[in-house]
């Protein structure tokens, strides 16, 4: 089972990193924290002292085509906020 999938590089999780070292990715949807956290220290090398998790809903969707009235949600996804140790820090680009 592959627990990381992205991090998520959104306006207001960007804000949060450098406010109070947080950073969030998008994680598997069965993980819990203890496999969030024991991947993403193993994948970075950095020690966590938190690990949030919330399940987002799916946006509805629905747009005019064609054939008609198309309407549709976007998927879920299980969200974790992970909080590092004071000094430390995550450089997406130079390990992915």
């Amino acid at each position: 089972m592959e627990i990381l999938k992205k991090p998520i590089l959104t306006e207001k999780a960007s804000a949060l990193s450098e406010k109070s070292n947080r950073f969030t990715f998008s994680v598997n949807h069965k993980a819990n924290k203890i496999q969030i956290k024991a991947a993403i220290e193993k994948l970075y090398g950095v020690t966590i002292v938190a690990v949030n998790t919330m399940v987002v809903d799916g946006k509805a969707k629905s747009r005019y085509t064609k054939a008609g009235f198309v309407s549709g949600r976007s998927p879920k996804y299980k969200k974790a906020i992970v909080t590092l140790k004071d000094g430390e820090t995550i450089d997406y680009y130079a390990t992915l």
